[in-house]
């Protein structure tokens, strides 16, 4: 990775942490002092201060252009792109089909951003992911879906059209050459909180719906997140981690239509919104198995950045741990450790389980 890029992940890296609550440290307060004398040019009134909101919009800003170039360098054109498969403009579909004479296994490909960004044009610039499938006769999709817009679309709705979409594509499976038997998902963060709910969750299929797509499987052979959440129950998450309180993503009072100012008060309600939306509470005998990769295994306190909790490995070890009682096999890989299992990367884990 070249200056730039480590400069710019220490950027996403600290606007992560500073931009998850109101009240500002001594240690968040000296992290923007750090970044305004990087990045100069973030400070956009020019008053020598660095704000939250400022730090924000320019690292998303640079992640926009940073984005923008390599999809231009690197990107794979789908052959369909922008399939729409519902009414709102962000139901669209990017499709990618490998050659073949016989139905072709599908992976799902859902884009991160936390429920709030994102878009599956990221996608096109993962060559090495799509060339692989492509080349072992897997055909890929890439899908949007609704955003939160400030809890406008809260959970279920992101899920649900996350749903819908494999519905379509196994719907059209016949149009597009695809074996509906064999559909697996990946994704990184949101994408992997979903992939893995779409995977423990029992079947959304309707049977008695009027709708033919709505009475389609959304069951999987293969989930593969990537920093994925497989719990959002913040009482769960501070007994993982051994701590009182965990400081809060902001995602997660739009995710939960929750309001954006004021105390977040665990009532009833949300405590409950919390557990349908937690994957890990899904998990059966008969779920698809699951590879997890994550970053470090860093020690979490009370005042780390959001950004670290909430990709964490701890979500991947009890994740394990629950898929191993209920005798699924479950692998979780850690960024510096080696990989304790019988596949060399978790592609090769998502063309066994989608070719075996």
């Amino acid at each position: 990775m070249d200056g730039l890029k480590v400069a710019l992940s220490l950027f996403v890296f600290a606007v992560l942490h500073v931009a998850a609550c109101q009240a500002q440290s001594p240690k968040q307060i000296e992290q923007l002092e750090r970044l305004l004398q990087r990045f100069p040019q973030a400070d956009t009134n020019r008053d020598g201060t660095l704000t939250r909101e400022e730090a924000r919009q320019f690292a998303a800003q640079r992640r926009d252009q940073r984005g923008t170039r390599e999809e231009a360098q690197n990107a794979v054109p789908p052959d369909h792109a922008d399939i729409v498969y519902g009414p709102h403009e962000r139901h669209r579909i990017d499709l990618w089909l490998a050659e073949s004479d016989q139905p072709t296994p599908l992976l799902v490909c859902i884009h991160g951003g936390g429920f709030r960004g994102g878009d599956k044009r990221s996608w096109r610039g993962n060559t090495q992911l799509i060339q692989r499938m492509l080349k072992a006769g897997i055909s890929v999709a890439a899908i949007n879906y609704r955003l939160t817009d400030g809890g406008q679309h809260p959970f279920p709705i992101p899920m649900h059209d996350g749903a819908r979409a494999i519905q379509y594509l196994r719907y059209h499976a016949a149009q597009y050459n695809l074996d509906k038997q064999k559909v697996a998902a990946t994704g990184g963060s949101a994408g992997g909180c979903m992939s893995m709910w779409l995977g423990f969750h029992d079947d959304l299929a309707d049977k008695d719906n009027p709708d033919p797509i709505a009475r389609e499987s959304t069951r999987l052979v293969a989930v593969a997140p990537n920093n994925g959440q497989s719990c959002l129950h913040m009482p769960t998450l501070q007994r993982w981690f051994e701590v009182d309180s965990l400081t809060e993503h902001p995602a997660l009072r739009p995710f939960f239509g929750l309001p954006a100012e004021g105390p977040l008060e665990l009532t009833a309600d949300f405590e409950a919104l919390a557990h349908e939306a937690s994957a890990i509470e899904y998990v059966t005998p008969d779920d698809p198995p699951c590879y997890m990769t994550f970053g470090a295994n860093v020690p979490i306190e009370e005042d780390s950045a959001p950004g670290l909790w909430v990709h964490h490995p701890m979500m991947g070890f009890r994740l394990k741990q629950r898929m191993q009682e209920a005798g699924v096999p479950c692998y979780v890989q850690v960024k510096g450790e080696p990989a304790v299992n019988e596949f060399s990367d978790q592609t090769t884990f998502l063309i066994q389980k989608l070719t075996q």
